[in-house]
């Protein structure tokens, strides 16, 4: 039988994590879990994670804990690889693969293996390396035991706790970690993916919306924003997207104004300061502009009943700024 190595006593997310992961292959899908430190015994097993002082990809040997250890995940990362890392970084496209019934050649497989170890991955080995989400220099607001390495680790026994089936513990860890890593596949395979899709989609027919290219027009609504970042970057836009236009759930239109990051409040080109805080009939009176609903007072977003209108509120306030720089 197929034998899977890690080392008994008090356990972490990274191996429980590393152990599920592995038992979602199909070469170790019903291999016999090995909780030892015993060097002999490790021998035996055809894979052994986060113990053993070896990491060797052709001996699938991958322990981290050696002072010569650097492994990231890549040369755009930092952060040292946990067991968790190492052994998503040479199995998580097939994870993915199986996950998702995508073919491995499919290049979705490749962009989603690169958001997992982002999105879910990197923090379980940052907080295994003990690597600090900002400088230690600050003082915590408050006491976050909600995360899962500690709800993982919630699970080891109490010091006064006696009789416990430690087996019984590392796999119900090994579950709960890697049923959130489903439940993020599930997400990002399901929901962000198909948003990848339709934002690149838009971003090449921008031209035919707006002769600038810099209007989008998202034919379904997504959570647009992460991504537009990412493809304007992967695609080499060369101009920059200012507005995404979007029918909103009453069936009116928004146009957005695009932030300077994903993350940011501050936009590339608030829409007009004179149109901002007015609404309706007065707006339309005040832009010229037939149907408009509101522009909010910061100037990030504002509404039209058509899609037309919207377009022309994204097209006005593009010409009255570069009308403005030319005077």
């Amino acid at each position: 039988m197929v034998k899977i190595g890690t080392h008994n006593g008090t356990f972490h997310c990274d191996e429980a994590l590393a152990v599920y992961i592995l038992k979602q292959l199909k070469e170790y899908k019903d291999a016999e879990l090995i909780r030892t430190r015993d060097p002999q015994e490790l021998e035996k097993c055809d894979v052994v994670v986060d113990v053993g002082g070896v990491y060797d990809h052709n001996t699938h040997r991958y322990d981290h804990h050696q002072r010569e250890f650097n492994e990231t995940f890549s040369e755009k990362h930092y952060i040292r690889l946990s067991s968790a890392g190492l052994i998503y970084k040479h199995f998580g496209p097939q994870l993915i693969a199986n996950k998702t019934g995508w073919e491995i050649t499919d290049p979705r497989v490749d962009v989603l293996y690169n958001k997992v170890y982002v999105d879910f991955i990197q923090a379980l080995d940052a907080i295994d390396n003990g690597v600090s989400r900002y400088e230690t220099e600050l003082k915590p607001r408050y006491t976050d035991h909600t995360n899962l390495a500690s709800r993982v680790g919630n699970l080891n026994p109490w010091w006064n706790q006696t009789g416990i089936d430690m087996m019984e513990r590392f796999v119900k860890a090994s579950n709960l970690a890697g049923g959130e890593l489903d439940d993020r596949i599930d997400y990002l395979a399901h929901s962000w993916m198909p948003a990848r899709e339709v934002v690149e989609s838009a971003l090449k027919k921008r031209h035919d919306v707006h002769p600038s290219g810099q209007i989008l027009y998202l034919e379904q609504f997504c959570n647009w924003k992460d991504h537009l970042h990412t493809l304007e970057v992967e695609l080499a836009i060369d101009t920059e997207i200012l507005y995404v236009l979007y029918k909103d759930e009453s069936g009116k239109f928004r146009v957005q104004a695009v932030s300077i990051a994903p993350d940011s409040f501050v936009s590339r080109l608030p829409l007009p300061e004179v149109w901002r805080g007015i609404r309706d009939q007065q707006l339309s009176e005040l832009s010229k502009i037939p149907g408009c609903v509101f522009v909010h007072a910061s100037g990030f977003i504002g509404g039209n009943e058509s899609y037309e209108g919207a377009l022309s509120m994204a097209s006005q306030s593009i010409a009255d700024t570069y009308s403005s720089k030319k005077a």
